[in-house]
């Protein structure tokens, strides 16, 4: 990357932040500047712009997101409805199976983990809040890529299918077929695609326009939990979502 790419202050300082990921929270200088490519002084009067912005804080000479990131993220409508919302079916889904609940949305090619609910025995998930991982290795995500605008499916199985474990489908005729039976049957599964040892079922949840907004999953590890026992039980929680998401549309369409 040259000095002048991304251009502007906005992009060089988008570049910045996104160089900090769910496991790497804190880092120094010298990451960031592998990580962006910066010239010293450019990453140097990036990073004072945005310690004065209160967007980043410096501790130790070492630099990691502020509250603040985290308090403007909360303020994103969309995240922030759909949390409040589907909360309470979340922990009504994690009450009936003790297994680890999630929801996520779609992001372009892969799955953005928003909430992640378990207790302290669960599956040893790879999954981060605020993580991602590719739509056709999850549960959740195979859901969302499912009922995904066409270009986006056709994207994916032109292919190549990065594999995240030994058991990730990497074939797209197999994964056509999946997404296929996911809009039939209305729920996805995941036989330790993401992970070895784990096992998942995932639902989908729809907006008043019947687009899928996000999908909900169950998981648990392979040697106790079985994903085709608890179908029902997450399709009724994406369905709860999903009424509830309409009727505030329909309120908020009615003032």
């Amino acid at each position: 990357m040259s000095d002048d790419a991304p251009s502007g202050v906005l992009g060089k300082a988008l570049t910045v932040l996104q160089a900090f990921t769910v496991e790497d929270t804190t880092l120094g200088f010298a990451e960031l500047q592998r990580r962006t490519d910066f010239a010293k002084s450019t990453l140097h009067r990036v990073l004072g712009d945005l310690v004065a912005a209160r967007l980043l804080d410096r501790v130790q000479g070492r630099y990691r997101l502020s509250g603040l990131v985290f308090e403007l993220g909360m303020r994103a409508s969309v995240e922030r409805g759909l949390l409040e919302v589907a909360t309470p079916f979340l922990e009504d889904l994690y009450v009936r199976t003790h297994e680890l609940v999630h929801l996520g949305t779609r992001e372009g090619s892969e799955v953005v983990y928003v909430a992640k609910m378990g207790g302290h025995q669960q599956a040893d998930s790879p999954s981060r809040l605020g993580g991602r991982m590719p739509l056709h290795a999850t549960a959740l995500g195979k859901v969302l890529l499912a009922h995904a605008p066409a270009e986006v499916r056709e994207a994916t199985l032109r292919g190549p299918l990065e594999r995240k474990a030994p058991r990730t489908i990497t074939n797209v005729d197999v994964l056509a077929r999946q997404l296929s039976d996911v809009v039939t049957k209305g729920v996805a599964f995941e036989y330790e695609e993401s992970a070895v040892g784990i096992v998942c079922v995932a639902a989908g949840i729809f907006g008043p326009t019947d687009e899928i907004v996000a999908a909900v999953s169950v998981t648990g590890p392979v040697h106790r939990f079985q994903p085709a026992r608890h179908a029902n039980s997450v399709r009724a929680a994406a369905a709860g979502i999903s009424a509830t998401l309409g009727r505030r549309a329909a309120l908020r369409n009615n003032h």
